[in-house]
């Protein structure tokens, strides 16, 4: 499965960065994050790997972060491995004047447990919503 999803955000990138690339403002944006843990590698280097926590309704969800791609202030890809599903995330923020910024997040599931597959067919939307309203909501906290 794959999709993208795109917000407009009104500050100049750099600011729009700073904030993005900072995990302690994970909290401000991401509904259930709990910790962002550094595992191997160093900050921002391309193989590190991290885990990223989550309480989802009451319950503990793992992500384990793998860097691919950073090369901010242009884009910042990661892959995220999780125990019912594996995807990419190309994160890409596009500076359309010197006080707006585009992010487009290309999002591209590579494994899925069948439960998520069936999850997925009877309501496709789902995956790509959540990914909208974390991008929304990134977008209220920097700009108020």
């Amino acid at each position: 499965m794959k999709f993208t999803c795109t917000v407009d955000i009104n500050l100049p990138r750099e600011q729009v960065i700073t904030l993005f690339d900072n995990p302690d403002n994970m909290q401000h944006w991401q509904d259930g994050f709990v910790s962002f843990e550094r595992l191997t590698g160093g900050i921002r280097e391309i193989g590190s790997t991290a885990k990223i926590t989550y309480n989802n309704k009451g319950r503990e969800m793992i992500l384990q972060e793998t860097l691919e791609v950073y090369n901010l202030p242009e884009e910042m890809t990661g892959f995220y491995e999780h125990k019912m599903m594996d995807n990419k995330m190309q994160n890409l923020f596009e500076e359309l004047s010197s006080d707006k910024t585009r992010w487009t997040a290309n999002i591209h599931y590579t494994r899925m447990a069948f439960i998520m597959k069936l999850m997925g067919w009877i309501k496709p939307s789902m995956f790509k919503n959540q990914v909208q309203k974390w991008m929304d909501q990134f977008k209220a906290f920097v700009e108020k």
